[in-house]
């Protein structure tokens, strides 16, 4: 089979076997990891919305309000009224989160470690770089059309014939 076609199914691959290897340690500690997520996403966005915060997790809301809630029970997160909106609230990470995102951070370099054993560091750094290029690439294309479902392909109009 030729490279450019297994692209898709290597990033997938690489991907769940990279997650998996990070759940597996986290689960040591009873994290997850769209908690995980949406730790590291607040302490890079205090102050931010619930709403917010749910689109930098890439996080339905539902799910997020879970998450939001076992972490304010721990006292890792604090929400507080938004002076401008009442109605919504802004989130804040108390000085009990610092240690929880340490370890996160050990788990994370740990997991990177082994994923990236015997890589060189100029590989390693090609191969960031050239994500990086391909994620852009993709980031930068608008979406596709989605098709008429009252039109029928061409294709299938002349098969039909």
């Amino acid at each position: 089979m030729d490279l450019n076609r297994q692209l898709g199914f290597l990033l997938k691959d690489t991907t769940r076997l990279y997650t998996r290897r990070f759940e597996e340690r986290a689960q040591a500690l009873s994290l997850t990891l769209p908690l995980c997520r949406a730790l590291l996403h607040l302490e890079n966005n205090e102050g931010v919305s619930q709403k917010r915060l749910s689109e930098l997790t890439e996080l339905d809301p539902m799910t997020l309000v879970r998450i939001l809630d076992r972490m304010e029970a721990d006292g890792w997160v604090q929400r507080r009224f938004d002076p401008a909106d009442r109605r919504a609230h802004t989130l804040w990470l108390t000085s009990k989160s610092r240690p929880v995102l340490e370890h996160i951070g050990r788990l994370i370099a740990e997991t990177r470690a082994e994923t990236l054993h015997g890589v060189s560091n100029e590989e390693r750094s090609t191969l960031i770089g050239l994500l990086e290029r391909v994620h852009a690439n993709l980031s930068s294309l608008p979406p596709l059309a989605r098709p008429d479902p009252d039109r029928a392909p061409e294709k299938s109009q002349r098969s039909s014939r």
